[in-house]
Formats: C-alpha cells, structure tokens, sequence
C-alpha cells in the first residue's frame, strides 16, 4: 500500500514512526543511538555508498525528528552531510554549440566569461560568470542551459545559496518556512524540524484527557489525504491515539471569512492573513505592504482560540495539516496562546503506525462542523470565494469584490510589486505560497490534480450551506 509520493518521504516516515514507537513506551533515550541501525540493519547499503555513511545521515534526521537544532529558529533545516550529490549547476553550454561566427553570447556578456576553444566552441569561466542569463537569451541554438539544483529551483524567493562546503544553507532573513524545497530535495537533505514528542508527551499527560482535554484541528486538505482510508476513519483514528475531539480548522475559515469581508469593506483594500508563508514574505520582502494585511487570525488561530476561551475544562490545541510554515506560525507571540503544537499529515501518519493503529479498520467517526466554503480554504481560489460569500451574506451590497488569487509565492511576488507601485486592479490579495493552495503543501502525504477535487467535494458534504449556518454552530 503506497502512502506517499516519494521514497525521500517514506524514508523520513520511518525515522518519525520510530522515534515516536520509542516515545510512547518511554524507551526513546535508551534506544536513540539504534534507531538507524534498526531502519537500516545489516551491512548492505541501500541509498548511499556505504551502510555507515546511511547511518550517520538517519542519526540527523533522528535529531530533526526529536526537534532539531534549537538554536536555528528557522523550522526548515539542511543536513549538510546529506547533501553532497548535487552537481554546482549555473549556466552550461552544451554540445547544440555549433561554433558558430556571431559569437552573440560573448558580446553580451559583460563579465568576460565566455571564452572558445579551437574548435569555436564556446565556453563558460565559472569564477566569472554571474548566472545573468543574458548569453542564454541570445544564443540562436539555444545551446546554453542552466542547471540548477532541486532546492534553488524550488525556492522562488531565493533564500537558499551554496555554502564553502557546497552543500545547501538557507537565509533565515529571507525563508518564509513554506517547504518547497523539502518536497523537491531529491536526497532528502532538506527537512523541516518535527515537534512530535510534544504532541506524544501533551497526549500522555493528559491521562486520558483527565486533566486536560486535547483538541485535535484539522485543515480542510485532510479530505484529500489518506486516500487508503475514508475520512471517519481518519478521524477515529485521531481519537484512537488519544485526541478528545477533532474539530476541523474549516469551521475558523468560516470565521474569518465572515469577519474578513466586513474589514475588507471598510478598509478597501486587504491582503488575507491565512497563509503563514505569505505573510512572512510580505513582513521580510514588502515591509512597506504590512499595514494591508488583514488583522484576523488565521482560521487555525482563530477556531484554537475560541476552543481555549469557551471550554470549561483546560483544554490542549494541535494543529494538523500539510504546512510546514504552521510549525513556524504557532511559535508566534499572537498564536502561541492558543495553538500548543502544529504537525504535518506526514507526521500523522507516522503517528497511526507508531501505535499499529490500521485506521482502514475503524469504524466511521463524523467530522462536520463547517460550510463548503470553509472548506474550500484549502485550495486557491477557495477564499476569494468566501469572502464573496460572506459580503453576500452580511448584506455588504456597496463593497464590489475584486480578487487576486495568486497560485503560488511567484504570483504573490507579482501582485505584491504591483501594488507597491499601485498598478494592481484589484481591491484583495489572496495569497497562497504554495501552488495549488493548501492541498500543494510540503507537508502532505500525496500531491496532485486530484486533490482539488476531492476538496470541493468534500466542501459540497458540508451540512452547513453557508458562512452564517456554520458560525451560529459556536453559539
């Protein structure tokens, strides 16, 4: 049974489900220096050139799994041993070079890389060249790539460089934690922390939710999830590990939705606050931008929030979905109150299979505490919509809605310069720095077309019809 998309995540899977195994029955400190023999035992390598280089990598990932680096803000973290395959990259000319008598890439460049051979084949001086790309552009053959590692490709906002040791190092100035380059790390080599042992020691403390009740929000994406299972199973899964309830982060959509297009109408002109990523990049790259950001919380914060406010018993909040930039969110001075820990759909799986819980086996337990467009959060486009829903219905008739739905941080860039110069024909920036949404983040067990669908689908479930059924439920 395939649960994920990559090999790279089944590999980061089975060091979570360990070093989790090993929380539950308290033996995580005894046995820590063998988990990578048990994952890789024998003396027959599997992924590297030898078994003990494969070790020494699983005993980091060990520690990214127990937390990582606590002097390393940044939830995204390089395991520089780990990243040592991948080639410099920049610009190559390749043998589509015919030697030909313009030599148009030679009068471009302005940095005196480019150099020919006896044969007039052209050639690049890699202490010169600045990667512009203008010898590329001209070339009439098209012979001059440019052949960039995984991670730099992956990252749109340029926080990752080569360090001294050529291996991958992030600028916590400019990474906005999105995952990006996590998912597109052929080796693995980038991977974001996990914070597991505290949901494991949160659950256990609780004695059986005696002296706290757990609260399981799950994002909205879970509906394209754990395709193997049906969601009611997932969900009693969820309470079979030891959650009080699952409450879906949908229903804080709802919230914020309905709260966000009043603010909308009377500022005439916002950017959401749902994506962590996204305003993280608005608060490092557009500084200028912050005042146009909305001021309500994400609909994790704001559903976590009333759950800490409105409970009678002291209650514990974990934030379930397939963002990586979540993890960064909850360590906020504005969230932290409310949501104790954030994990990723990865990290649940892991989760299930520590305690052998084959939730394909469970009875059908209900999630249903939302409308269709709180659901419909986790793809782009799905907030927009909300939004149009909730002027609708709050009467709002003298606003007109004119949404961006940027797909993906590149687009955000666009929107955001454009309305740093005031060039941008629209009144809202919904902004989603992953593309697709939500159901694209790192953090997911699958990726894919199919995955909008399923969340519309499941948004079409909904009981609730509507922004104002779904907020009367609160009350």
């Amino acid at each position: 049974m395939r649960k994920f998309d990559t090999k790279v995540q089944h590999l980061k899977y089975k060091v979570l489900r360990e070093v989790a195994r090993q929380a539950w029955n308290d033996t995580l400190l005894d046995n820590l220096l063998d988990i990578p023999k048990i994952i890789v035992p024998g003396n027959t390598p599997t992924m590297r050139c030898c078994v003990y280089k494969e070790r020494a990598i699983l005993g980091e990932r060990v520690k990214l799994a127990m937390g990582g680096d606590e002097e390393n803000p940044n939830v995204i973290q390089v395991i520089e041993i780990a990243c040592d395959e991948c080639p410099m990259g920049g610009y190559e000319v390749t043998n589509a070079c015919r030697g030909c008598l313009a030599h148009r890439c030679e009068d471009v460049c302005r940095f005196g890389a480019i150099t020919f051979d006896y044969q007039h084949v052209a050639h690049i001086d890699k202490s010169k060249c600045k990667n512009c790309g203008a010898c590329a552009k001209v070339c009439p053959y098209t012979a001059i790539n440019c052949r960039r590692r995984p991670c730099e490709n992956a990252c749109k906002i340029k926080a990752l460089h080569m360090n001294e040791n050529k291996a991958a190092a992030i600028d916590n100035d400019k990474c906005i934690s999105c995952g990006a380059c996590v998912y597109q790390c052929p080796f693995g080599a980038i991977t974001d922390k996990s914070y597991i042992l505290n949901v494991i020691d949160m659950i256990k403390k609780s004695d059986h939710n005696k002296n706290y009740k757990v609260f399981a929000v799950v994002a909205p994406s879970i509906s394209s999830q754990f395709t193997y299972a049906k969601l009611g199973q997932v969900v009693s899964g969820l309470k079979e590990l030891g959650f009080h309830t699952v409450v879906e982060a949908a229903l804080g959509a709802d919230m914020v939705a309905d709260a966000e297009c009043k603010e909308l109408a009377e500022k005439g002109f916002l950017t959401s606050s749902c994506c962590p990523a996204f305003v993280d990049y608005i608060e490092k790259s557009f500084p200028d931008l912050l005042p146009y950001v909305s001021h309500n919380l994400s609909p994790m914060a704001a559903i976590s929030k009333y759950l800490k406010e409105h409970e009678d018993a002291p209650c514990k909040v974990v934030f379930i979905g397939p963002c990586t930039a979540k993890k960064a969110e909850v360590r906020k001075e504005s969230v932290r109150p409310y949501v104790d820990e954030a994990m990723t759909f990865e990290e649940l799986q892991a989760l299930f299979d520590s305690r052998d819980i084959d939730i394909t086996q469970l009875q059908e337990d209900v999630l249903d505490n939302a409308s269709y467009f709180g659901r419909i959060f986790a793809r782009c486009g799905g907030l927009s919509d909300a939004v149009a829903e909730g002027l609708k219905e709050n009467g709002i008739t003298n606003f007109e809605l004119k949404a961006c739905a940027c797909d993906g941080i590149e687009e955000c860039r666009q929107a955001l310069l454009k309305k740093k110069v005031n060039r941008l024909d629209a009144n809202f920036i919904e902004g989603m720095a992953c593309v697709g949404g939500c159901i694209g983040g790192a953090g997911c067990l699958t990726h894919g077309e199919k995955n909008r669908t399923e969340v519309d689908k499941y948004g079409k479930e909904a009981m609730e019809k509507t922004i104002r059924d779904a907020i009367s439920m609160l009350k």
